[in-house]
C-alpha cells in the first residue's frame, strides 16, 4: 500500500524525476482535465465533481506521503497541483467549449500561468494555509491558488480583451 501511495502522490516519475515537479504536476492535471472535458462522456460539472473528490482524497493521501517521505509538504508530492488545477476553469467552462481554438488556448494558458504564479508566490494569505497540519496544509494552499486564479480568469472573461 505504501508503494501505491508514494507513486500516486508523486504521479510516479513526474514528481520524482522531472525538474519543477509542481509545474509538471499542474501540466499533467491540465492534460487529464482537457482529455476528460473533450473526449469523455462526463459533463463539465461531473468532471469538476470528480476532481473535487480526488482533491479531498488527497488530504489523507498527502498526509501518508509526508510520513513515507519523511518531509513536510515534499516537493515531489504533486497530487495537490494535479487535482487543483482543473478548478481554475470552473467559471469559464463555456469558453473551453468554444469553437475558437484561440480562445480555448488563451484561457488554458492564462489559467495555467495564473495557477502557477499563485501556487509558487502564495500571496494574499495563501502561504499561511500551508501551516495547517499534515495533508490539509499540502492540499489547501493549492485550492486557494486555484480559486484565486479562477476569480481572475472570471474577471478576464467578464471584461474581455479585444483580441478574443
Amino acid at each position: 500500500m505504501d508503494f501505491f501511495i508514494r507513486n500516486l502522490s508523486t504521479l510516479g516519475p513526474v514528481g520524482t524525476n522531472l525538474p519543477a515537479p509542481g509545474t509538471f504536476g499542474s501540466l499533467a492535471g491540465l492534460v487529464v482535465f482537457c482529455f476528460l472535458f473533450w473526449f469523455s462522456p462526463l459533463s463539465p460539472i461531473g468532471i469538476m465533481i470528480l476532481f473535487s473528490i480526488l482533491f479531498i482524497a488527497g488530504i489523507p493521501l498527502c498526509t501518508r506521503a509526508e510520513v513515507l517521505l519523511g518531509k513536510e509538504d515534499p516537493p515531489e508530492v504533486i497530487w495537490d497541483e494535479f487535482t487543483a488545477i482543473p478548478l481554475v476553469f470552473v467559471f469559464c467552462l463555456d469558453e473551453l467549449n468554444s469553437f475558437s481554438i484561440t480562445k480555448v488556448l488563451f484561457f488554458l494558458t492564462i489559467g495555467f500561468i495564473l495557477f502557477r504564479i499563485f501556487d509558487i508566490a502564495k500571496p494574499i494569505g495563501i502561504k499561511k494555509l500551508q501551516n495547517l497540519p499534515n495533508g490539509m496544509g499540502v492540499m489547501i494552499d493549492d485550492l486557494a491558488a486555484a480559486l484565486a486564479s479562477a476569480l481572475l480568469l472570471f474577471v478576464i472573461k467578464t471584461f474581455p480583451l479585444s483580441f478574443l
